[in-house]
């Protein structure tokens, strides 16, 4: 039994350090909303979305009110819809504007799901989907779009790897009046969660119930104070166990409004997500965690090792604190939505090699990264597989969102503004990978795989 003693605690967090449930997104399958005429399947899709989602900004809100926590965005993740265009053909474009007819309808923030899983290959819908995405994300201001090109079971997609290349370039082309907006709205994912809340990579995964609420709980401030109070008085083993016993507070608020939320709307709770998303506002800011750690600068030596311990910190004080942690779950280190991070970008001291690194402890991967406007697909896809690989070989997460800053090169600042912030062009290497991406294939699977 939930008891809101069990918040209590938290007031000083939420007035004072940035704490927040970052998001409530309910998952919607779409699977009966398959039609081999692609105008049937998008008013089916339409109208059950604004059906099951029908009260979720009012819920969303009515929650914000009973218990003072700020309820930051309210999304919908569906199907990821190469399925229906395997079934309907057509023009998947047609769908990216009914998902975003149906936001705009909701007044929810954001809707993911215009997403394919090619991790072992192409199915029908898949390709068209993908070649689709750059118009769909230009013609749209909501929608979020997903690609999940391999697992530990399966290896890497690298045939996919190398049309992502040209995909993510073409979705910055498209939108370079905007500050390249649209690459921003695309991640590609290897071993992607099927109950993901966070965009843009949130989709509704085949495994999940019909509908169903999911929460997202973002605390990088809350985190950084508890540390700052006590000081550099303590060694890791206790900084460790701080931040557990501060991400186990935190992730029962958001199992609190979660299970709220859900009873409110009549469907299921999914999990809830504890992952330390930052925003550019100063005091949340995993970086600065880091650095309250110990490190000078975030991307210093020292930091793929002080992300580690508090990427694991973080999933503990969550799993005690909820039996539906699922998600993401630990920290993100997205660069344009982190002061501390741009901070360190832009005196160079941090890295996109850096960043890699780091990746193999965090939640995701390289995420809201500006490279420079002339960087070649192939170095792209390079980048995407070079992630790939870091999930695939540690049975973990990973993910790219890179924005080709067309126009612009090393030294320039895209400036997004809101939560995606403001993003240094990040310099990439010259030297072209171009001959190992064109040999396509597959990545087999890794020995670790084979766990039956």
């Amino acid at each position: 039994m939930l008891n809101t003693s069990d918040i209590l605690e938290t007031i000083q967090m939420i007035q004072q350090e940035n704490l927040d449930v970052r998001t409530i997104t309910m998952g919607i399958s779409l699977f009966d909303c398959m039609d081999n005429d692609i105008e049937n399947s998008c008013i089916k899709v339409y109208e059950k979305i604004t059906r099951c989602a029908g009260r979720l900004v009012e819920v969303g809100d009515a929650l914000e009110k009973k218990y003072g926590v700020p309820i930051i965005n309210k999304r919908v993740s569906v199907t990821p819809i190469a399925m229906l265009v395997g079934a309907s053909g057509g023009d998947p474009v047609r769908y990216a504007l009914t998902l975003e007819k149906a936001a705009n309808a909701l007044g929810i923030d954001l809707i993911g799901g215009f997403s394919a899983l090619v991790h072992k290959g192409f199915s029908p819908g898949d390709e068209a989907l993908i070649r689709a995405i750059p118009r769909a994300l230009a013609e749209t201001t909501r929608l979020c779009s997903s690609v999940n090109v391999g697992s530990t079971k399966s290896g890497i997609n690298m045939d996919a790897v190398a049309l992502l290349g040209h995909t993510v370039r073409e979705a910055a082309e498209l939108t370079q009046d905007n500050n390249c907006v649209g690459a921003t709205k695309l991640v590609i994912f290897c071993n992607a969660p099927e109950d993901n809340p966070f965009m843009a990579g949130a989709f509704h995964g085949p495994g999940e119930p019909d509908c169903v609420v999911h929460v997202g709980v973002s605390g990088p401030g809350v985190v950084r104070a508890v540390l700052q109070k006590v000081g550099g008085g303590c060694d890791l083993t206790e900084v460790a166990e701080l931040i557990k016993k501060t991400a186990f507070k935190i992730t029962r608020v958001g199992q609190l409004v979660g299970t709220e939320a859900a009873l409110m709307l009549g469907v299921p709770f999914g999990i809830v997500d504890l992952s330390l998303a930052p925003t550019p506002a100063v005091g949340d800011s995993v970086a600065h965690i880091l650095e309250e750690i110990g490190l000078a600068r975030c991307g210093t030596h020292g930091t793929t090792a002080a992300l580690a311990l508090l990427n694991d910190a973080v999933k503990k004080g969550g799993v005690m604190a909820s039996s539906s942690v699922g998600g993401l779950s630990g920290a993100f280190i997205p660069v344009s939505e982190d002061a501390g991070m741009i901070a360190a970008a832009r005196s160079g001291v941090l890295t996109i090699d850096k960043l890699e690194a780091m990746t193999a402890v965090c939640s995701v991967g390289l995420d809201m990264i500006a490279v420079p406007g002339d960087t070649t697909a192939e170095t792209i896809s390079a980048i995407i597989a070079d992630e790939a690989a870091i999930g695939m070989i540690n049975s973990k997460t990973t993910a790219v969102r890179v924005i080709p800053a067309i126009g612009h090169q090393e030294g320039d600042e895209l400036e997004f503004g809101g939560l995606f912030g403001s993003a240094p062009v990040m310099p990439v290497h010259r030297e072209s990978p171009a001959a190992f991406i064109s040999r396509g294939g597959r990545i087999p699977a890794p020995l670790q795989s084979l766990k039956n």
